[in-house]
């Protein structure tokens, strides 16, 4: 096996394994479509990039950092607010005044609750995505829940 396969396979598998978790984070720290071109120049960069970044303890975290400062840079607005699809018949039922509660959460609030909540991942998963520890996952988490429930009117946890 030449070395461009043995590359083009490890990149392969990293793309299999992190690549949608990568894009749900960028999609709910920046938006569907920014958030979905960030997740396709942050995997180009990668690519690019991969001798190197893939010998990191973690180039997931370090791609969803390009990422997230790509989206930004394209939106370089001081208030960045980030747009989310309007609800749709084909998809599931959701709360619709949702999206626009989740675009008042910070980034961090924000991408944690859809990872945790959405995405279904767990505190590690998010924690060594983000290069943060598993309890600020925790706390960002509790918090965003805490405001969305304000935000939606919701009184219990139910």
């Amino acid at each position: 096996m030449t070395e461009h396969n043995t590359v083009t396979d490890s990149f392969s598998v990293f793309v299999r394994e992190t690549g949608p978790g990568l894009k749900h984070a960028l999609m709910a720290a920046l938006g569907s479509e920014t958030g979905s071109e960030a997740t396709s120049e942050a995997l180009a960069y990668g690519w690019e990039h991969w001798e190197r970044v893939g010998a990191m303890d973690n180039p997931g975290g370090y791609l969803f950092r390009v990422g997230r400062n790509w989206g930004k840079r394209r939106n370089s607005r001081w208030r960045f607010r980030p747009q989310y699809p309007p609800v749709s018949v084909e998809m599931p039922w959701i709360e619709p005044a949702l999206p626009d509660a989740l675009a008042t959460l910070s980034e961090r609030q924000r991408t944690v609750v859809v990872m945790v909540y959405a995405a279904d991942w767990s505190y590690a998963q998010v924690a060594a995505l983000l290069g943060i520890s598993r309890g600020a996952v925790h706390k960002h988490a509790e918090r965003a829940m805490a405001s969305l429930r304000d935000r939606l009117e919701v009184d219990d946890e139910n």
